[in-house]
């Protein structure tokens, strides 16, 4: 059995994905595209919370987004949605956007530097342009 490291396996997800940059967040949500934070809530009381992003904790990301998943949200009604994955400082971020990739959702990606990226940047609010989203799963998941 071969084994990679985990600098291998993040830059084989980094290569399957058109990454965005904090400068370019506002577009990505004018043309629709769906902001996710997988960061734990325990992060995200102690970083703070990203304004119009749907939060889908990691552990349950691929259920939730696979178009094809009796756990899905509604939101994931196709295979053709952009959804741009946020975490902390980008790292977590780019190999769970390549997963969702690997289910067929070919307009994954995440943003470069994460969630920190965006506050150094000073363009939190720049993430405020896109849909709110209800805080809890059950008014999302369509069964």
């Amino acid at each position: 059995m071969t084994h990679v490291t985990i600098d291998r396996m993040l830059d084989e997800a980094r290569a399957t994905l058109t990454r965005i940059y904090a400068f370019e967040l506002p577009q990505a949500v004018e043309r629709g595209a769906v902001l996710v934070d997988i960061r734990p809530q325990a992060q995200r009381v102690k970083e703070g919370t990203l304004p119009g992003a749907l939060v889908i904790e990691r552990n349950v990301l691929e259920w939730r987004l696979d178009p094809t998943s009796s756990a899905r949200l509604a939101l994931a009604a196709n295979h053709d949605v952009e959804w741009v994955v946020v975490c902390s400082e980008g790292y977590t971020s780019s190999l769970a956007a390549a997963s969702l990739q690997r289910l067929g959702l070919h307009r994954a990606t995440d943003l470069v530097g994460g969630y920190q990226a965006l506050k150094a940047a000073g363009l939190l609010s720049a993430a405020a342009g896109a849909p709110h989203f209800a805080r809890t799963m059950g008014d999302l998941v369509s069964l």
